[in-house]
């Protein structure tokens, strides 16, 4: 680990002053002191990119105006508009952090970082930006983006994940905190980060630290940050029933918990079922026609691949089928419902787009 410490002051000059040169100014979310507003945003970019987001955002917000109207919102109705982004904890720590600052807080942000950190879905680095850019307040920030910067500029080794290392880069963002024009700074580092300094082909020649930064000047650009160690992504397989009854196709709400949580789906069964008996054992449906299995597909999740088989049937709705935690809907309707990406896929697809050939049963 190379010792290099440029001075605190001039790190934090030279990045306010490209920041308001060449810096992102335009963001929907951004010339505002709106910590609402702020606060969305920041967890909408929590482990997705700008660009992704800005769609969300705005549709979000134009459903979801302010705190109020997000915590008097239903779980579904949030989780509706959330649709697609992924990482659904994320919508469900939104909507539930929403109700606690309207009973804790009586409906305004708080301003103390250790408030603000309290709440549902904000860690350490999320309520830190959110006190710099509503706020104007000093608090260090260190998402995915800052912990690069700071890895090949200052020629820190160690997979950025490790306790000891994330503690050393805590110390350093703290220590080069400018003592005035936080916004500036804090958005700078961000932009840097995703723009300049990218994971990958970095433009370091346009990058105000080229002449201070370790990683260039010991061609180790491609080295740091150091990559997380590899494992193993397990591999997993299901099927993903379609249970068509003239235009309607019946979803069943997930747990609140865990993959896709809260979010409606299609029923699943192992591999080896026989799709016929499960619907029969399951759903009380007798009557039903066997379409070929559609091609399956991988979605990949952050600790497994998961393999999907979209096992299409034609069935006779049951008498009394508003049950509990299912419904019926018209495709075009389910399109509309809080769906996990696969599923909105195999709709979009394979449902509408491609004929479906049954066999009798």
């Amino acid at each position: 680990m190379t010792d290099f410490h440029p001075p605190a002051i001039d790190f934090a000059q030279r990045l306010i002053a490209w920041q308001k040169t060449h810096g992102r100014h335009d963001l929907p979310w951004q010339n505002t002191r709106d910590p609402y507003a702020i606060w969305v945003s920041e967890i909408m970019l929590q482990q997705t990119q700008v660009s992704a987001v800005i769609s969300y955002y705005r549709r979000f917000m134009s459903r979801f105006p302010d705190i109020a109207a997000l915590a008097g919102a239903s779980e579904d109705h949030v989780l509706e508009h959330w649709s697609g982004l992924g990482y659904y904890s994320r919508a469900r720590n939104l909507h539930a952090a929403a109700k606690q600052v309207m009973s804790l807080h009586e409906g305004r942000f708080p301003q103390q970082v250790e408030l603000i950190e309290a709440l549902p879905g904000i860690g350490r680095s999320t309520a830190a930006a959110i006190a710099s850019f509503a706020f104007g307040q000093r608090h260090a920030i260190l998402d995915g983006n800052v912990k690069r910067v700071l890895a090949r500029c200052f020629g820190i080794d160690g997979w950025p994940g490790q306790p000891a290392v994330e503690k050393r880069m805590w110390l350093l963002a703290e220590s080069l905190l400018p003592e005035a024009d936080m916004e500036a700074y804090t958005q700078g580092i961000m932009d840097l980060g995703a723009t300049l300094c990218s994971r990958s082909k970095p433009a370091c020649p346009a990058c105000p630290y080229v002449d201070a930064c370790v990683a260039h000047a010991e061609s180790r650009v491609t080295e740091l940050p150091t990559p997380k160690p590899r494992k193993t992504i397990p591999q997993k397989k299901t099927v993903m029933l379609l249970l068509l009854s003239g235009n309607e196709i019946l979803l069943e709400k997930r747990p609140p918990t865990g993959i896709w949580g809260g979010l409606w789906s299609l029923p699943e069964i192992e591999v080896e079922a026989d799709p016929l008996h499960a619907v029969r054992q399951r759903f009380g449906i007798d009557e039903a026609a066997l379409s070929t299995a559609l091609p399956p597909f991988s979605h990949t999740f952050s600790h497994f691949r998961l393999e999907i088989t979209p096992q299409p049937l034609r069935v006779r709705k049951p008498f009394g089928a508003g049950e509990h935690g299912r419904v019926w809907l018209a495709i075009e309707d389910a399109l509309g419902a809080a769906l996990p990406a696969p599923v909105r896929r195999i709709l979009d697809d394979f449902v509408l787009k491609k004929p479906l050939n049954f066999v009798g049963n």
